[in-house]
């Protein structure tokens, strides 16, 4: 049964940009009309604002500017709301605490969010800064019974999925440098990684951790970090509404993995990666390992593999290494 707190916050948020009336909102709890100012009291010491106006009753008029469990689950639609969402003020990783709770037993899905990381990483175990800062730290836990094959372009998926409910939530379109980073202008604003546990021919558990820099100003990052990353209140020009941004996402991320499972991916991944790949056409060096080819990037294949076409018209299949842009020329 959803807590008095949540009922509040989503009748007013129903309510928006009108007014709930307190009447309402005690038959809707059962509770007195003084225990409904009770609730909201306590909202406000977590940095809610309530304008109350006679005969009117309550509007919401200020929300908190970091992440609230609470107000999240709030604007969740109503398909998303039974899939458990936890919120740590600090953790070592997302990624690790969602591994934790999947080999606890926790049924999956579920999400894991966190307002800081003391251990947070990327790809090939790089650091990933994660400080309060007003940025979005999350995994998403599954067990989706698939075979490893099937894997091979899920990060590719959620990526170009991911642009888009940038792109129509912010009104800014980043682009998707393979295989997992979102960028603008060549600064990093995200990136992803996708850790899976496979026994024998199946895939067990799937966590996929985002790192998403959402309203961090350019001080908020040490030193050559400040050159290198955005954020998407920069790229707007104002800060985001952090925990509606964030029930976007979830639900965006949930669709996205449906998709995958069912397999309705397939038709629209090479078009949806087309539209953000920041690399087709652009000279590229890859490196994997020891193997080392410069040439120009022609997108991906159905397999998610990077294709590099070489000075000999040549062309090449990468599954992973590191890629640098450059200069044309």
């Amino acid at each position: 049964m959803p807590s008095s707190n949540l009922v509040i916050l989503r009748e007013a948020l129903a309510a928006e940009p009108g007014f709930v009336s307190g009447a309402a909102l005690a038959r809707k709890l059962g509770v007195s009309r003084v225990a409904v100012w009770q609730h909201m009291e306590r909202l406000r010491g977590q940095g809610f604002v309530f304008e109350a106006v006679k005969s009117r009753g309550y509007r919401l008029a200020g929300r908190p500017a970091t992440l609230h469990a609470t107000f999240i689950e709030a604007h969740l639609q109503s398909r998303e709301r039974d899939v458990p969402l936890t919120l740590l003020n600090s953790v070592d990783s997302t990624n690790d605490e969602a591994v934790r709770l999947l080999a606890a037993g926790q049924p999956a899905p579920f999400v894991v969010l966190a307002q800081r990381q003391t251990c947070g990483r990327g790809r090939l175990g790089r650091v990933w800064h994660s400080e309060v800062n007003g940025n979005l730290y999350a995994s998403f836990a599954f067990r989706p019974r698939l075979t490893p094959a099937r894997l091979a372009t899920f990060t590719l998926w959620m990526g170009a999925s991911l642009c888009e409910l940038i792109a129509n939530f912010c009104g800014v379109r980043p682009g998707l440098k393979w295989p997992n980073d979102l960028l603008f202008d060549g600064r990093k604003a995200g990136g992803m990684l996708t850790e899976a546990r496979i026994d024998a021919d199946q895939v067990r558990d799937l966590v996929f951790g985002l790192g998403l820099n959402v309203n961090s100003a350019a001080s908020a990052w040490p030193g050559e970090l400040a050159r290198h990353a955005t954020s998407l209140a920069a790229q707007t020009g104002a800060p985001l509404d952090l925990n509606r941004f964030t029930a976007a996402l979830i639900g965006r991320v949930l669709l996205a993995y449906g998709q995958f499972i069912a397999g309705d991916h397939l038709d629209k991944i090479a078009d949806l990666w087309h539209r953000h790949d920041i690399l087709r056409g652009r000279p590229v060096t890859v490196l994997q390992g020891t193997r080392r080819i410069t040439g120009t990037a022609r997108g991906i294949d159905d397999a998610g593999s990077l294709l590099i076409r070489d000075e000999r018209g040549r062309t090449h299949r990468f599954t992973a290494g590191e890629v640098t842009l450059e200069k044309a020329g």
